[in-house]
């Protein structure tokens, strides 16, 4: 498996031969790279460097790159293989590139949801990489999640309630584009992407956290459940991502580019925008089949970013005393 988070230290001094500056923008989740130009190819210390904040720190922002589709392109097929959406409006002569303009002509839709990319797939994306083009003077910002930061916030008995479930996804936001005459294509869509069982608690390959993978958008279900039961209990899970000690918000400029792990974090894109036009490129990394943890449950030990709070057993908490013990 995969190795633990690399200590202050050592990333210190990969940061220096690297010529590279890693700034971490939150407690939990986020890190600003400053020293790269994605006009150029990285070397191998860059790369390394940036690599491993992206799985350290799970969102990595990069200002002012200015660049071409095609290095946008080559900077994410440093990290695997680019896939391809088959719902999304892509580029015709570059069907990997995403293109999300939105204005008063095209109003924003299916983002203004806490999700991660793609679960209707057997094997989601490893990570996106979204650039701005265009953005709104006011507005439009995107929210990002930690749900490795997520799951240790929960008590251990939930821990354990969840360990070893699995939830049903389906590509249900675009289930409504298909009416009664594009019933064969829509059969066909479903044959290309049956619905996959997912771990509700995800291992991730390469740092080794324990991840909550449920998300509002793509999850059914989960398995073995009676429907309320399943219901209030996702419901439940899906409030972990609102927590704002778990989020980071990023505010885009022109040429801000963005990347985040779709193994270990949601994000939602603000519509506080319309009618004003925001623009953006995006590619995805081909990823893996989503791993839950193995064997009977035990109590997570891998390092990761932030502290979460304890939980305070009911009767301990402090706060003012009743009245009757005033005196």
């Amino acid at each position: 498996m995969a190795a633990t988070t690399p200590n202050r230290v050592a990333a210190a001094v990969l940061h220096s031969e690297a010529k590279i500056r890693i700034r971490p923008l939150g407690g939990f989740i986020g890190a600003e790279i400053e020293g790269v130009d994605l006009r150029k190819p990285l070397t191998s210390e860059q790369f390394k460097a940036v690599h491993d904040a992206f799985v350290n720190y799970e969102v990595i922002v990069l200002r002012d790159q200015d660049i071409t589709v095609d290095q946008q392109m080559a900077f994410g097929a440093r990290f695997g293989e680019l896939s391809i959406h088959p719902f999304s409006p892509n580029l015709a002569d570059k069907p990997e590139v995403i293109i999300l303009d939105y204005s008063k002509d095209n109003p924003p839709a299916l983002t203004d949801i806490w999700h991660v990319d793609e679960t209707f797939r057997e094997a989601p994306p490893l990570a996106t990489i979204l650039r701005a083009k265009v953005v709104p003077e006011a507005g439009g910002d995107t929210l990002f999640a930690s749900m490795s930061a997520a799951y240790r916030g929960l008590s251990e008995r939930m821990k354990q309630h969840i360990h070893g479930l699995e939830s049903l996804h389906d590509f249900k936001p675009w289930r409504p584009l298909f009416s009664h005459a594009d019933r064969d294509k829509l059969r066909k869509l479903e044959d290309e992407f049956p619905n996959p069982w997912h771990p509700v608690v995800r291992l991730h390959p390469v740092t080794g956290r324990r991840v909550l993978y449920v998300n509002r958008q793509f999850c059914v279900r989960i398995k073995d459940l009676k429907l309320d039961e399943s219901d209030a209990l996702l419901e439940f899970l899906y409030r972990q991502a609102t927590i704002p000690e778990y989020q980071l918000r990023v505010k885009w400029q022109p040429h801000t580019l963005v990347m985040w792990d779709n193994r270990s974090v949601q994000h939602y894109a603000s519509h506080d925008y319309y009618p004003a036009r925001r623009t953006m490129e995006r590619v995805t990394v081909k990823g893996d089949r989503p791993k839950g943890v193995s064997g009977a449950y035990t109590p997570d030990t891998v390092p990761a970013n932030g502290t979460v709070k304890p939980t305070i057993a009911e009767g301990t908490r402090p706060g003012p005393k009743r009245a009757f013990d005033r005196y």
